[in-house]
């Protein structure tokens, strides 16, 4: 599998925090290495549009959807609590 980021997450990254960017660094490497990874707590958001969520930290989340061998990056953003 391979990583590959819409514009809108590419800016939504540049505006987070530089904790939360290294925290998502750590997140995507064990994206790429397994799904399932605990850490990623990885569910599906959105059935329809086929749009899944995981974990950066307590705070924040990262929207992807996994395109043949490509997790294509969404968004990130403080999760809405």
């Amino acid at each position: 599998m391979r990583l590959d980021y819409s514009p809108q997450f590419l800016r939504s990254w540049e505006n987070a925090p530089a904790p939360v960017q290294k925290r998502f660094e750590k997140q995507a490497a064990y994206l790429l290495e397994n799904l399932r990874h605990p850490s990623l707590r990885a569910k599906k958001y959105d059935e329809a549009r086929d749009i899944w969520q995981a974990r950066v930290d307590g705070s924040w989340r990262f929207y992807f959807q996994i395109r043949g061998d490509t997790y294509y990056l969404l968004n990130i953003i403080p999760h809405p609590k």
